[in-house]
């Protein structure tokens, strides 16, 4: 016997004819407008611009009730609400601007041309500087296929847009440019930094680092270019042992018969780990000094060839005179960098040495550290070549770019869709960045390394009219 089983939507029949269908509820987008299916699809024919950007079916939604009394919201500085007269001819939308980089030898991009054909599809508006990513390997043609548009001036994109996303910290030719109301999403590093602090604070612009945003103990926008940092420590450490580098002449990775080079790597994080590894795939003799303990374990099953110290002065000033690479790798998050390394300790070094500051973004850990560029990477102090390159990743700018970008658009893309408040509340980790609001310092860390009071981020969250 065969039973035919015929489902009620094959025939036509509501699966529960008992039960009523809810009425769906109609949706209200910030600027007021009911945007159910219906009324999209009604807009949709009769607005060809409107329908290639939103398709009727399945609508983007707003999700979030913008009505107060019957007059419409502004949700967040880093939402436009378009006026009324002009309502029908675009909806809200986030409009990001991606500046070129100013600093020196920097040629990272904050964001690639796939990444703005994404916030685009979303309804956002996308401005970037004409040449921001040639550097990196995205020439101004990428963009525009994206469906970006192109600014001749750096001035215009801060001036037109209202959510910033950089690579690096604003130089001081770029304080006047932030306003208030205005979202900056960036590598910050204001521990190390009064004046930016100062400029920040003054400004009235929201101001979130990378470096802070913190997730189950990880930092998950600094790693990319810690690993970058890490590896690059010991290429950049071997190349400037070379004796025509003013180095000591050792051969990291030795040869047969000749032992090879002393590698002290100070931190078993991300970056220390990643020079470790680099250090040991050489063939050098690696040393790891950690305090953590558990970190210790996790790196001696890793890292088979790399040998592990518990950290403190007196075992770094045994290891200091047989040492030919040294690796500054230890971090505070969104804290100065402590200083490990006196001159007295770097006394005891071989001439022709090479000290690699990889926290010099966060002041250094050696007391004779300051910042240097890929153009002039080096000096001499007490006989020790120091490397002190503040943005080191930069010099590998498309794979840095790239990695950057893998890392941080998850964010830039809630916080265009959302504002922060809500993007705060989506993805909690990024409360940790918010450096700066309302005027006032919201890290404590950063206000503890310049003496300042901190105020709680989440109060500033709560009386920033749903930034």
């Amino acid at each position: 016997m065969v039973a035919w089983l015929f489902l009620p939507e094959v025939v036509g029949v509501s699966s529960s004819p008992w039960k009523k269908r809810a009425k769906p509820r109609p949706h209200l987008d910030p600027c007021g407008e009911n945007t159910s299916s219906k009324a999209w699809e009604q807009r949709a024919n009769n607005e060809p611009l409107f329908a290639k950007r939103f398709p009727p079916f399945p609508a983007r939604v707003f999700t979030f009730q913008a009505e107060l009394n019957g007059a419409p919201v502004e949700r967040s500085p880093t939402r436009a609400c378009v006026p009324r007269a002009d309502r029908d001819a675009r909806p809200c939308m986030a409009i990001v601007g991606v500046p070129k980089e100013i600093k020196e030898q920097e040629n990272r991009v904050a964001l690639l041309p796939s990444a703005a054909y994404q916030l685009l599809k979303h309804g956002h508006t996308v401005f970037v500087e004409r040449g921001a990513g040639v550097g990196a390997g995205y020439p101004d043609a990428d963009y525009e296929k994206a469906g970006a548009t192109l600014l001749d001036s750096h001035d215009d994109v801060f001036a037109r847009a209202n959510l910033i996303v950089k690579v690096k910290e604003p130089l001081p030719s770029e304080y006047p440019l932030l306003k208030p109301g205005q979202l900056l999403f960036t590598y910050l590093h204001l521990a190390a930094n009064r004046s930016l602090t100062t400029a920040l604070v003054n400004s009235g612009a929201t101001c979130l680092a990378y470096e802070t945003v913190e997730v189950n103990r990880r930092l998950p926008l600094l790693e990319p270019m810690s690993e970058i940092a890490g590896r690059m420590s010991v290429l950049v450490g071997g190349y400037f042992l070379a004796k025509h580098q003013r180095g000591s002449g050792v051969l990291l990775g030795g040869v047969p018969g000749v032992l090879p080079g002393k590698v002290v790597v100070l931190g078993g994080g991300v970056s220390g780990v990643n020079a470790a590894r680099m250090a040991t795939g050489l063939g050098a003799d690696v040393t790891i000094l950690e305090v953590d303990i558990e970190r210790m374990r996790f790196l001696d099953i890793t890292l088979h060839t790399a040998h592990t110290l518990y950290s403190s002065e007196a075992h770094l000033n045994d290891l200091l005179p047989e040492v030919d690479l040294l690796i500054g790798a230890v971090l505070v998050p969104g804290a100065k960098a402590p200083r490990l390394i006196s001159r007295e300790m770097l006394r005891q070094m071989r001439p022709g040495s090479v000290l690699v500051d990889i926290a010099i973004d966060q002041g250094g850990c050696a007391e004779t550290s300051r910042p240097t560029t890929h153009h002039d990477p080096v000096y001499l102090e007490e006989g020790v070549l120091h490397y002190c390159v503040a943005n080191m990743p930069g010099a590998y700018a498309r794979t840095a770019t790239q990695a950057l970008t893998n890392a941080t658009f998850r964010y830039i893309e809630t916080l265009a869709d959302h504002g922060l408040a809500e993007a705060c509340r989506r993805l909690p980790g990024l409360l940790g960045g918010l450096n700066v609001a309302n005027g006032r310092i919201t890290s404590r860390p950063v206000a503890e390394a310049h003496g300042l009071s901190a105020s709680d981020p989440r109060d500033m969250l709560e009386s920033s009219a749903e930034i």
